[in-house]
């Protein structure tokens, strides 16, 4: 028989992908040994009770995404997981980013956990807001009695150990689906894409896959290209809270010429828009690693980006990190003024270009493909969770 893991997660496929939902859905179709469940929020009124998503039985509880739906979120999550533990005898369960310790901890199954931290947003808003301060005893004692913590860059590795977590921790850092996003396409292929973009020859454009939110510092990208010839165009891939405000910004800056807003894009449709594009632009004001990232350079594009949080893991700058192979290129963060500097840097010198991608990419390769970080998800982490139940 295999063994069973309850997975706790706020959100899940199929409408509702960051970097967390791409990673469990990486890694568990990856570890076929392995009965997975999952309790996750019905954000859709729509989406069944029950569904298997890749090796995954989604089972939702609650309803939409409002604040007070995510709180009501946690009694009825540990329900749900009491019930499914009596019914299924689960082996371990997997607690995916630090608040899902709470409905964790709230089911009192007397399992062994793994805690993956993938948060994206700094330490002070995840722990030091008011709102979340009556819950920090509860956190701080999911962490201090998880079995193991998987954190996806060095930088979250440190929070675990400021909430007093004292046992193994593994940095392992989220992937890139290699063979997808290193594809060659046919040229016909990008062109269709390049053409639904109204691409021209001659233009140039930045692009980002984001969701439309403060931390990932996009009203900094709209400003940048103010500063940056006519023929430099943005392409913003992503939906969030913030897209009426960055269309606002848009229409003020009177860009509406250079910006185009493609809402979501399929994991499966994405890298033909990478290779679309020329350069990949996200000035992330905190980041707990960005799978966009890796999955961009994944694609052959030369990334700007900040040097923020677990970004500093894999982005290495000529001047900022002379003593490293380089990999992309560095810019303070909410400066619009070394966006535009990097981005005529970049346009100056394809040479150089061309070698920072090479290494960017060889780097993926040999350290971000799924295959190998899953193997290391079932050896390092579950495999030493699962002896001890």
């Amino acid at each position: 028989m295999p063994k069973k893991v309850l997975i706790f997660s706020l959100a899940y496929f199929p409408k509702f992908v960051g970097g967390a939902e791409v990673a469990v859905k990486e890694i568990t179709e990856r570890i076929s040994d392995i009965e997975w469940h999952m309790v996750t929020l019905r954000f859709d009124r729509a989406a069944p009770d029950i569904e298997k998503i890749g090796n995954v039985t989604v089972h939702r509880v609650g309803s939409r995404g409002s604040y007070l739906s995510k709180m009501i979120f946690l009694p009825l999550a540990a329900l749900k997981a009491r019930r499914l533990h009596r019914e299924k005898s689960f082996d371990a369960a997997w607690a995916m980013m630090s608040y899902m310790l709470l409905p964790l901890i709230f089911a009192r199954l007397r399992l062994p956990y793994v805690l993956t931290l993938q948060e994206g947003d700094t330490e002070h808003h995840m722990f030091g807001r008011l709102r979340i301060l009556p819950f920090l005893p509860f956190i701080n004692y999911g962490f201090r009695h998880a079995s193991i913590v998987q954190a996806i860059s060095t930088y979250l590795g440190t929070w675990a150990r400021r909430r007093g977590f004292k046992g193994p921790l593994e940095i392992i850092p989220n992937g890139v689906d290699v063979p997808r996003f290193s594809e060659t396409y046919p040229p016909r292929v990008i062109d269709e894409v390049k053409d639904e973009l109204g691409k021209r020859m001659g233009d140039v454009f930045l692009v980002t896959t984001s969701r439309l939110v403060h931390k990932n510092a996009l009203d900094v990208c709209l400003t940048a290209l103010t500063m940056l010839p006519e023929h430099v165009r943005f392409v913003v891939i992503g939906t969030g809270p913030l897209e009426s405000d960055l269309k606002l910004k848009t229409r003020n800056l009177k860009l509406e010429s250079r910006v185009q807003f493609i809402g979501h894009i399929g994991h499966e449709e994405l890298p033909k828009y990478l290779k679309a594009c020329d350069i990949f632009v996200r000035p992330s004001r905190s980041e707990g690693m960005g799978n966009s990232f890796i999955e961009a350079m994944a694609a052959g594009l030369p990334v700007v980006a900040t040097q923020e949080g677990g970004i500093a893991d894999f982005l290495f700058d000529e001047k900022r990190n002379p003593d490293r192979e380089i990999t992309g290129f560095a810019v303070d963060k909410d400066s619009s003024e070394e966006i535009a500097l990097q981005v005529k840097n970049i346009m100056e010198h394809p040479e150089k270009t061309r070698a920072v991608v090479a290494t960017a990419r060889a780097m993926v390769l040999e350290k971000y493909d799924w295959d190998i970080l899953a193997k290391d998800m079932r050896e390092k982490v579950f495999g030493r969770v699962i002896k001890t139940s």
